[in-house]
């Protein structure tokens, strides 16, 4: 019955994964789309004060702009990232870590879609950014946002244990060592007392 019900669950399971790719794509695409249309390279325009602006910025590299000549190099990262997550899809039987890789697929997806088909080339496309916030060193994105997300997520499933099947594992029993005096519990029987037994 167990794996009947979860052989049920599949199928949803996907289609939230998929939903919240979707609306992680949509959500990043739409806002790179605002932020160029409406916004000079390098501009600067503060939203909730000083807390959260938006800088505008084209980044050729990873996190931080690390690696500006090695565009090409994480697009095929991407590109990996994402078949790897579609493949590894059909193991998911839980609808928290649909969430997990829903968010990461998204995220990956709309930052591969900026390396894809941006300027300058293809495959060598810089990544829209635009959201900062003073405390954190970088300006990022929703699809940044999306997969930082999913790491927090991640981070709380497998610190609570929760497994691909939504199943919590419980610890294993600690068995007595031999010889102990739990393994042995008629060691301490008297003599007298065995026989009478």
């Amino acid at each position: 019955m167990a794996d009947s019900s979860r052989s049920k669950g599949r199928p949803q399971v996907l289609i939230v994964l998929a939903i919240v790719a979707a609306a992680s794509i949509a959500l990043d695409q739409i806002a790179k789309y605002l932020v160029v249309q409406n916004l000079e390279l390098g501009e600067v325009v503060p939203v909730v004060g000083d807390l959260i602006q938006f800088h505008f910025v084209k980044n050729s590299g990873a996190a931080f702009s690390i690696g500006n000549a090695y565009t090409w190099i994480f697009s095929i990262l991407a590109a990996a990232v994402t078949v790897f997550i579609v493949w590894f899809a059909r193991r998911i039987r839980s609808f928290a870590w649909a969430w997990v890789f829903g968010l990461l697929l998204g995220g990956t997806i709309g930052n591969l879609i900026d390396r894809l088909f941006r300027e300058p080339s293809f495959g060598q496309g810089h990544v829209i950014d635009f959201l900062t916030i003073p405390l954190l060193p970088a300006i990022f994105n929703l699809a940044d946002v999306s997969i930082t997300a999913a790491m927090v997520l991640f981070l709380i499933l497998t610190i609570r244990g929760i497994g691909l099947d939504g199943t919590k594992s419980q610890p294993e029993p600690v068995a007595a060592a031999p010889g102990s005096d739990a393994a042995a519990p008629d060691a301490a029987a008297e003599p007298g007392d065995r026989e009478q037994a």
